[in-house]
């Protein structure tokens, strides 16, 4: 194991536990791999533009557009030092029609940080979940996302997405970055989708629709 990853894990009667910077590297990479499996699967770009890889032992369909990689990694990465400071109430993928830029579709990633449980050591905050179990957790949610799309409506025009970060009002937010209002979808429908936690961090991923 190197240092960088020691820095994330420590280890309780031969089990790995999550401490804080571990916690919000796996809300990180659920996100990346939720989002990139949503755009597949809703058909927001077409099939040739995604590879299978392998992750929490599933195959998931990651997009190869070096464009929409590094507009997913600019967001993540200044998302993961948000969340170490507890800045970050809920991330919201949201898919428009490209014509009438109507909203269709929105996923909401809620965030709720976890104080029961959690102690210092050594200056990290430590929970007491054990990884394989956060693990098998986020891979339930994974799938279920990747389900969806027998019960979703079809997306029968061309679409685009976008994400929103929801913050707390002292975050400091990149210049480059721009403020937006809330997406309301008319007519609409919500569910929910299993939950998971780190011990530290709280996932609820819910997605809402419009319906006919």
């Amino acid at each position: 194991m190197e240092a960088s990853e020691r820095s994330r894990w420590i280890t309780q009667a031969e089990n790995f536990v999550c401490i804080l910077k571990g916690s919000t590297e796996l809300i990180s990479d659920y996100l990346n791999y939720g989002i990139n499996s949503i755009l597949f699967q809703r058909g927001i770009y077409p099939p040739e533009s995604f590879k299978a890889e392998e992750h929490f032992g599933l195959s998931i369909l990651v997009s190869t557009d070096e464009k929409i990689n590094e507009f997913l990694q600019s967001v993540l990465t200044q998302m993961k030092d948000w969340l170490m400071q507890e800045k970050i109430q809920k991330l919201s993928l949201v898919v428009t029609n490209t014509s009438t830029k109507e909203v269709l579709e929105r996923w909401d990633f809620r965030l709720e940080y976890e104080k029961e449980n959690v102690k210092e050591e050594n200056g990290e905050l430590v929970g007491n979940k054990e990884l394989t179990v956060i693990q098998k957790e986020i891979k339930d949610v994974l799938r279920q996302i990747c389900s969806t799309v027998s019960f979703l409506p079809l997306l029968d025009a061309p679409c685009e997405f976008d994400l929103h970060i929801y913050t707390k009002p002292d975050c400091e937010v990149p210049a480059e970055w721009n403020e937006t209002g809330p997406c309301f979808i008319a007519n609409s429908q919500e569910l929910q989708l299993r939950s998971f936690s780190t011990s530290l961090h709280k996932m609820n991923t819910v997605v809402s629709y419009k319906t006919e």
